[in-house]
């Protein structure tokens, strides 16, 4: 695991050039990953327009940053993501802002699609969902991961699934005002409950 791990950093980039590559391509009439549709393009456009009114929005709280702030030793935070994916586009601006208080924190990102050999690595329930974070100490051992959802929305797709079999169209929408909701809290939760 160690050598998929690495061969993935090498690949990684940082926040805001993931933010420019998605843009790029959306200009270009794509979405990230090999697979290409108008489903995929449209969820990126609408993806792109959320991130970019949560990089201005997202306040942390004072627990969070003073919990970053007291990260002393070196990590990256590997995630993997894709354009398409919207719990992707809720929760790596949160992500980012954390990061961000704190220069011990590197935050890399890399393609899922691009990577499956370390999504399998970091599989969720069998299956490749993102946004996952994979904290790695300055030796490249994982201290923890995360994802691909916060605490409360996990529950509510869970509830949901056993309730309904699977994740409808109605309930994506539930989810996405969940999040507008929360502001990026839970997923602070999360976080500073594994640094």
């Amino acid at each position: 695991m160690k050598e998929i791990i690495k061969n993935s950093l090498q690949k990684a980039i940082s926040y805001p050039e993931y933010r420019t590559l998605v843009k790029d391509l959306l200009d270009q009439g794509k979405s990230t990953g090999p697979s290409q549709s108008d489903d995929l393009l449209n969820y990126s456009l609408l993806n792109d327009k959320r991130m970019k009114r949560l990089d201005k929005t997202i306040k942390l709280t004072e627990e969070t940053i003073a919990k970053v702030k007291d990260v002393k030793e070196p990590q990256t935070w590997l995630v993997l993501t894709e354009g398409w994916c919207g719990d992707a586009a809720q929760n790596l601006p949160v992500i980012h802002k954390i990061a961000e208080e704190n220069p011990n924190i590197n935050l890399k990102l890399v393609l899922r699609d691009e990577n499956v050999e370390l999504m399998d690595e970091f599989l969720t329930n069998g299956g490749r969902s993102i946004p996952k974070l994979i904290a790695l100490d300055n030796k490249n051992e994982v201290i923890s991961t995360w994802g691909p959802r916060p605490t409360t929305a996990t529950k509510m797709v869970a509830d949901y699934k056993n309730e309904h079999g699977s994740l409808d169209a109605e309930f994506k929408k539930y989810l996405q005002v969940w999040y507008n909701k929360d502001k990026g809290n839970d997923v602070q939760k999360d976080i500073i409950s594994f640094i």
